[in-house]
């Protein structure tokens, strides 16, 4: 099916109708709808109505209006949405709260303190892969075996959160953000933030040498600290984003580089390419397809379209704007040599992902090591089979099946 044939009467188009096709592949649909103009109206996978931005110049445009708000409290309530986080944080708040919160938490995610982590995730990235690469048959699901592992052990360390039930926090996690089930979803919601309730309470009570101590115990210069309720959102922004994104960065960057062998070819020859790479992985499949939800506060006229006020649903396709001809000269080509600087998958504007340096170098460790430790990797399925991520947030596969 195509956008066409899913535009009912009133030129609403339901994306919910499209099914696993568009699941699998957006960026068709995406592509005719950027070609009748920057702004649709949708139903999306999720069930609720949305004004759909396509394109690059609209979308980034977008992403830095502050007409657009982030807070819940901002949503009309005709929409039906359900919030997929708890707590108060930079993902849920607007300026000047925003302003207040990034300040609190950015001096511990400068590119130079990330960098210092690189030594400690080559050591978690090796140890994986030696269990990886000793399985008898060599085969793996990328996914179980390095995909989810590494970006989950490396913010639990960094947070100090040693003794996460990992099984539970995953299927929360996942259900939180990829579940079309909005029962499932809010169920997820609410049993995380019991978890980040017990886990702050011992915090506080044993504090260590961790990101997530010094955030409950440090104040600024003048004094400010996080209150409860910011605590809790910024544990679950750090806990849920500072995973979820690098497992579908890595695991869509391997998919693309084993199904576009002439450029994994090039990848191997030069490994100085490295960063060039996951550069344009995150420009061709990005980990995020649409960011987290933003609601209007005042009409906002895009392309001679406008959306009205009163908290109606923005969605800015950022995979369709990475692949827009009109930026980038033969979007739709893979290609590691091309300069991918300006691509949006970390977002734009004041929320651009503060976890973007550490994203970065967990993929380059991950895939460097995955490519000089297996010479001969190769998918163990058809691509075209794989599952992907339900809803229109968060975009990978949820297995990989590799051999080598």
């Amino acid at each position: 099916m195509t956008a066409e044939a899913t535009t009912e009467a009133g030129g609403l188009v339901d994306l919910a109708a499209l099914g696993d096709d568009f699941t699998r592949d957006p960026y068709p649909v995406y592509a005719a709808l950027r070609a009748r103009g920057p702004v649709h109206r949708v139903r999306i996978p999720e069930g609720s109505h949305a004004w759909l931005v396509v394109g690059y110049e609209a979308g980034r445009a977008l992403l830095a209006d502050r007409r657009l708000s982030k807070q819940w409290a901002n949503a009309s309530p005709a929409l039906g949405v359900t919030k997929v986080s708890a707590g108060t944080s930079m993902l849920t708040s607007d300026t000047p709260d925003h302003t207040r919160l990034r300040r609190l938490v950015a001096r511990e995610f400068t590119p130079r303190r990330m960098e210092q982590l690189t030594p400690r995730i080559q050591e978690m990235t090796d140890e994986l892969l030696d269990r990886m690469l000793a399985a008898p048959d060599r085969r793996a699901d990328l996914v179980e075996a390095l995909s989810y592992p590494l970006p989950m052990n490396v913010i639990c360390e960094l947070l100090g959160v040693p003794f996460l039930d990992r099984t539970a926090f995953r299927e929360w996690s996942d259900h939180a953000v990829s579940a079309v089930d909005v029962t499932k979803r809010a169920s997820s919601t609410k049993a995380m933030a019991a978890y980040l309730t017990g886990l702050l309470r011992d915090k506080r009570a044993r504090p260590g040498d961790d990101l997530l101590s010094a955030l409950i115990h440090t104040a600024d210069e003048d004094g400010d600290r996080l209150s409860a309720d910011e605590l809790m959102g910024m544990a679950w922004l750090l806990l849920v984003a500072g995973h979820e994104t690098t497992v579908n960065l890595i695991t869509n960057g391997v998919l693309n580089l084993l199904t576009h062998p002439d450029q994994l070819a090039l990848l191997r020859a030069d490994f100085g390419l490295i960063d060039s790479a996951v550069e344009e992985i995150l420009r061709f499949e990005g980990p995020v397809e649409t960011p987290t939800y933003r609601f209007t506060t005042e009409p906002i006229d895009v392309g001679g379209t406008v959306i009205p006020g009163g908290g109606e649903l923005v969605l800015v396709a950022m995979s369709d704007a990475n692949r827009d001809p009109a930026r980038y000269p033969d979007a739709a080509r893979f290609d590691i040599t091309r300069d991918a600087r300006g691509h949006i998958a970390f977002g734009h504007g004041i929320h651009y992902c503060l976890g973007a340096p550490l994203a970065r170098i967990e993929a380059k460790v991950a895939l460097r090591s995955l490519l000089e430790r297996c010479p001969e990797l190769r998918l163990a399925a058809d691509s075209a089979a794989l599952g992907w991520r339900t809803g229109i947030l968060m975009r990978g596969p949820l297995s990989l099946p590799v051999t080598w």
